[in-house]
């Protein structure tokens, strides 16, 4: 059993170098290369963080654009649909203003044209009246100067 022991110190004797190597080596690989890459990781970890901040900032600030453009625009359409709305009652108001005018425009043109009317029927009446009566008077003198003849 003293040579297995003396044989396995042999072992972890010649293996020291080894282990020594290998914990220098993990040593030197973590300062040299998993340090700068974990330093490197962490910046493209927080470059990719605030990036994706900004656009979440970016499209915030462009809902937030979108509806006041919206507003803005529903503000104007309402502005336009009143003015519409009063430029219609306006010409309504012309137009019923228009046709008042017309009618009592035609109804004193009935009127004096009936007056007109009225004025010539009643000359012709007269006219007639005495016409008939000075034709009267013609036939008579006429059949009376056939029988005196």
């Amino acid at each position: 059993m003293d040579a297995t022991l003396h044989a396995l110190g042999q072992v972890l004797l010649q293996g020291l170098p080894t282990f020594f190597l290998i914990i220098f080596l993990h040593f030197y690989l973590k300062a040299m290369f998993f340090k700068p890459l974990e330093k490197v990781l962490h910046a493209r970890k927080e470059a990719t963080e605030g990036a994706r901040k900004q656009a979440a900032e970016s499209l915030e600030r462009a809902a937030s654009k979108a509806e006041a453009y919206e507003e803005s625009i529903r503000a104007a359409r309402s502005e336009i649909y009143q003015e519409q709305e009063i430029l219609r009652r306006k010409w309504r108001d012309e137009q019923t203003a228009q046709l008042s005018d017309a009618r009592k425009q035609s109804e004193v043109l009935m009127k004096t044209t009936k007056a007109e009317i009225s004025a010539q029927a009643r000359e012709a009446r007269e006219t007639l009246a005495s016409n008939s009566q000075a034709l009267a008077a013609q036939i008579t003198e006429t059949i009376l100067q056939r029988r005196a003849s």
